[in-house]
């Protein structure tokens, strides 16, 4: 299976920052770089080029449906999987749309978390 070793993580609480950096080192990523808003996001993915970000969609300065559409103008394969607290049904299809590869709540249990990466990154590995 393949593991990035690159990723990033974009929102605005530190905690959930820190939180889901742990996830994706358990998982097997090497290094996690962080940004704390949506624009410091698409600097970061500009200069750094992950190759999988984790982002919120409620930020300051730049929101994550906003920085999913920069980034994906800039790279069409960029792997972003957006995460929220407030799931809308209108935020799904804009992530969709704007080239998310799968969308997923904050609250939703580590082991799923951990699982439902693992399996985004399986199904592109099969893309």
């Amino acid at each position: 299976m393949y593991i990035p070793k690159i990723a990033m993580i974009v929102d605005d609480e530190a905690h959930m920052r820190l939180y889901l950096k742990l996830i994706l080192k358990e998982i097997g990523v090497e290094t996690v770089l962080e940004a704390a808003n949506g624009y410091e996001g698409l600097e970061r993915y500009k200069q750094d080029r992950p190759e999988l970000v984790l982002m919120d969609i409620n930020m300051p300065i730049m929101d994550g449906l906003d920085a999913l559409e920069k980034i994906t103008e800039f790279d069409e394969d960029a792997v972003v999987i957006m995460m929220t607290s407030v799931a809308s049904r209108q935020s799904v299809e804009k992530s969709a749309y704007n080239g998310a590869v799968q969308y997923m709540r904050k609250d939703t249990p580590k082991a799923d978390l951990s699982r439902l990466i693992i399996e985004t990154l399986e199904e592109l590995e099969l893309a």
